[in-house]
């Protein structure tokens, strides 16, 4: 199946690009979020007649991100849990637990923007987390988690 991209999409290409991507992903994530439309000669010339608005659109969305992404520079989000012996924790420190302690300092970010390189949180210690702001905005934080 091929489609032509509408924004800027990671490990798949940027606006315009006409790509062959699997079926399901192509039903079930590109064409519902308005990512991407079916690859046929009539959608080829309409994408055509607006791809000065689209690149336009996909520029905005990309310089608010940068912009955002400033916001989050150099942040250290300290988060306490119950430990044992030995720095470890009774349980762990999801995503979640790391959104809800963004709100808690006014920085709304969405749980599937937030990245856990090495996975959940289950040690006493300093973390380092992804904010995926745009496909090629990604901003670090630090986590800090502390015991109780």
């Amino acid at each position: 199946m091929e489609v032509i991209l509408l924004e800027r999409v990671r490990n798949l290409g940027d606006v315009g690009d006409k790509v062959p991507v699997k079926g399901g992903y192509g039903r079930n994530y590109l064409l519902p979020q308005g990512k991407a439309v079916f690859a046929t000669k009539k959608s080829i010339a309409e994408f055509e007649a607006r791809r000065a608005e689209l690149e336009k659109v996909a520029n905005e969305a990309k310089s608010e991100a940068e912009t955002k992404a400033e916001s989050f520079q150099d942040l250290v989000v300290k988060i306490s849990c119950k430990a044992g012996d030995g720095g470890k924790l009774f349980g762990s420190v999801t995503v979640r637990e790391i959104v809800a302690a963004l709100a808690k300092v006014d920085l709304e970010v969405d749980k599937h923007d937030l990245v856990l390189p090495e996975g959940q949180i289950r040690e006493v210690g300093e973390y380092v987390a992804e904010i995926h702001l745009h496909a090629d905005v990604v901003s670090k934080i630090t986590v800090e988690v502390v015991p109780e």
